[in-house]
């Protein structure tokens, strides 16, 4: 992948949301008034691009002082198994770290728990059912 940047136009917004239509709503099945939220207005989104072709998305809020809450994160099909998520998170940590957040949490669906994992995050809640899709909460200190 390219680049990752914080999505500050309209433009670059839609498109980090375009990237979440595809993954979960169009290829998991996540209702479109589930996946597209009330905290998409506040959050701080990424937006990951190969060239000009935004390839990946994610977004972070801070939930409470110092601590930050990582949502959405999501490659494009084609794009998986290329470190595209490891650069995606890794920006969105950089990103936390120089605004004040120390610990990071985040509800990652049960499947992707070894990819996140791998990036030092660790399991902190029994399975649960979020839209459906099983997940477990998992957090990290990135101070």
């Amino acid at each position: 992948m390219q680049k990752v940047i914080v999505a500050t136009t309209p433009l670059e917004k839609e498109q980090a949301m375009e990237v979440r239509r595809t993954v979960f709503i169009e290829e998991q099945g996540v209702p479109a008034a589930i996946e597209m939220d009330a905290n998409d207005a506040t959050a701080i989104h990424f937006v990951g691009y190969q060239f000009t072709q935004p390839i990946a998305a994610g977004r972070i809020r801070e939930i409470e002082p110092g601590v930050g809450k990582v949502e959405r994160v999501c490659v494009l099909p084609e794009y998986r198994g290329q470190h595209v998520g490891v650069q995606v998170m890794e920006a969105m940590e950089e990103h936390a770290r120089s605004n004040g957040i120390f610990k990071l949490r985040l509800n990652s669906q049960s499947y992707a728990i070894p990819f996140y994992e791998k990036l030092g995050y660790v399991i902190t809640s029994p399975e649960f059912f979020e839209a459906d899709i099983p997940h477990q909460s998992m957090e990290k200190n990135i101070i």
